[in-house]
């Protein structure tokens, strides 16, 4: 019987008690088929749920033959009336108490067997997943997320609309201007031996649109990068860019905690307190060793240099006499320091030292005859020392201590990552679920040693405080930039900076960084132009959609959260994308591939062509 498929009542994860009588058309999919001595049950799937459908052959016997075809993945329609299913409820569905006894079915689209279940609970790796993923999309944890990540998106465009943001699109085929990751090329076809780039982001032409007057804009775009993959990482990403005018970091910050909330309502039904806290960079790096903390564990690392200077260790002494620092950790008892074995401290030395550490010293605390004593490890080296280093790094019996000693930056490298094993060995519970801080007061400049010059901490539109203008110029290295980066739980969530405003200063800024004024004239100009037609003080911060989507579902990986997301060797396996084109369309654009490349491909294509024909001779 043929069912107008285009008029459906109800959605399949609709259906309640209250319905029951009810005559009722559904579409979907067969998520499962049972036959119950010909009693026929079907479980029909869409994006909102499913609801159990039941044919029978002495009511329906028509309906009922052609449902004992079915199998799972199948499309069908099916017309029927609402029943309470009595005592045998389905507590795991929302439609558990009720069924559809069906009047009669239409296949609308027969079903191959499927390469893996399409179900919550598929074994099927994630390369064979992303392959078929039209058919990944059907499972109701991907769905789920889907919906979760529209709402996020909408709660977004919500927010930024009542507080009088514009959304206004900014181009995808832009100028490369190389300053971070590589940029997606494109070359042109009518200006041979040119090319656009793909935006790594839209951060001039946001400042533009502030210069232009449109005083507030958010949008929601799409990014490109070129870069190496990891588990939050992706070629292509949405970015939920703003950006401001006539406002200092305060305004902006408020402005994004409130999107935030609201991210938090939709996908949590929390509210989060505010405003989130802040702590600066330098004491972020102090206490943590890392610029975006996660602050609900202890194991703070204590500044201990002044201390053990003189103790006569000579790992300690060479460090501070070369200018570095001795640093620790403590392991209290409360923390697990009982659980702390020699394989423990020794596994996690090899790890150090794996990273670039020469090792790292540890020790513990015990009750001795006359007060506080070390034992184990370094413990003889530091014992003169006992007293003032277990009062300044706050170690009481029981406690261990962990020591990093060197140039400053390494040792905040190194304790921090003892910190992150010792949460994770340790299996510490965190002090509350979410973490949501700002960092502050970053360095505006890094000192490369390798390339002996300075690199941006963000990037080079960044606006030094106000205080610290003139030392642009005698001392960069104490320069503060008007930056801030959002942190939730450990993970940078958003990053931004007060922009350059004042011409003068972007070229000061620029100087500094090793960009001519040749250079800067051939990347930036029409920003440079723009800053000599009254400017307006502008900033704007920009946050991964995809990362908080993967954060608030309980995901691990961002091709969780993301439709047709790339593998991590940037590859889509559903299209195969990239591909090869043809020599016709090489031609036009005026390249030529080197030899060795074509020989690549070619030998790839030839590769490809006997899969298919050894798949050709299977089917035969």
């Amino acid at each position: 019987m043929a069912i107008p498929y285009n008029k459906r009542t109800h959605r399949n994860g609709e259906l309640r008690a209250e319905n029951a009588g009810q005559t009722v058309r559904l579409v979907g999919w067969v998520a499962s088929y049972r036959d119950h001595g010909g009693m026929v049950f079907i479980d029909l799937r869409d994006r909102e749920g499913i609801t159990q459908v039941k044919f029978n052959p002495e009511t329906d016997p028509q309906a009922h033959a052609l449902a004992r075809t079915l199998r799972n993945e199948d499309c069908i329609a099916v017309e029927g009336q609402v029943a309470l299913r009595g005592t045998n409820i389905n507590p795991k569905l929302p439609t558990g108490e009720i069924e559809v006894e069906g009047r009669a079915v239409d296949l609308l689209s027969k079903s191959d067997p499927t390469p893996f279940e399409i179900d919550d609970f598929t074994k099927a790796n994630e390369d064979l997943r992303l392959q078929y993923r039209f058919l990944d999309l059907r499972r109701p944890a991907i769905q789920k997320v889907l919906r979760l990540r529209h709402d996020i998106a909408k709660a977004v465009r919500d927010y930024f609309d009542a507080q009088g943001f514009l959304e206004i699109e900014t181009p995808v085929l832009t100028k490369s201007t190389p300053e971070g990751a590589r940029d997606y090329l494109v070359p042109s076809r009518v200006q041979p031996g040119s090319f656009f780039a793909l935006p790594q982001s839209p951060q001039l032409f946001k400042q533009l649109f502030m210069i232009g007057g449109c005083d507030r804009y958010a949008q929601i775009v799409r990014c490109f990068r070129d870069e190496d993959l990891r588990a939050d990482r992706q070629p292509e990403f949405t970015q939920i860019d703003v950006e401001m005018a006539f406002v200092q970091m305060e305004d902006v910050m408020e402005a994004v905690e409130g999107c935030v909330a609201g991210m938090f309502r939709v996908a949590k039904g929390i509210d989060v307190p505010r405003p989130f806290p802040r702590i600066s960079y330098s004491e972020s790096m102090d206490r943590f060793g890392i610029d975006r903390p996660d602050m609900r564990f202890g194991l703070e690392l204590r500044d201990v240099t002044d201390v053990v200077r003189d103790c006569g260790f000579q790992v300690f002494s060479n460090a501070v006499q070369s200018g570095g620092v001795v640093k620790c950790l403590v392991v209290k008892t409360s923390e697990g320091a009982d659980r702390l074995t020699r394989k423990i401290t020794d596994g996690l030395t090899e790890e150090l030292k794996g990273i670039g550490a020469g090792g790292m010293p540890v020790t513990k605390v015990v009750s001795g005859t006359n007060g506080l004593e070390f034992s184990t490890g370094v413990a003889k080296f530091v014992q003169p020392v006992c007293e003032p280093l277990c009062r300044q790094a706050g170690a009481g019996p029981g406690d261990f201590l962990f020591f990093g000693a060197g140039k400053y930056g390494d040792v905040c490298k190194h304790l921090h990552h003892a910190r992150t094993r010792l949460i994770e060995i340790l299996e510490l519970k965190p002090s509350t679920e979410w973490n949501l801080l700002w960092v502050v007061d970053f360095p505006m400049f890094e000192w490369d040693d390798t390339e002996k010059r300075y690199f941006s901490t963000h990037h080079p539109f960044t606006a030094p405080r106000d205080e610290d203008v003139d030392r642009l110029s005698t001392e960069p290295d104490k320069v503060r930039a008007k930056a801030y980066d959002l942190v939730l739980n450990g993970t940078e969530m958003a990053g931004g900076s007060i922009r350059i405003h004042r011409r003068d200063v972007q070229q000061t800024v620029f100087k500094l960084l090793g960009i001519s004024e040749e250079e800067a004239k051939i990347k930036f100009q029409f920003l440079m132009e723009a800053l000599r037609f009254g400017a307006p003080p502008h900033g704007g911060i920009a946050f991964g959609l995809d990362r908080w989507v993967m954060l608030l579902a309980g995901k691990e990986s961002l091709r969780d959260v993301i439709a047709y997301p790339k593998t991590q060797r940037a590859v889509c396996p559903l299209t195969e994308a990239p591909g090869p084109v043809s020599d016709d369309q090489l031609r036009e654009l005026g390249i030529d591939l080197r030899p060795e490349v074509r020989a690549r491909l070619e030998e790839k294509a030839a590769s490809a062509q006997q899969t298919v024909h050894r798949a050709h001779d299977e089917e035969q």
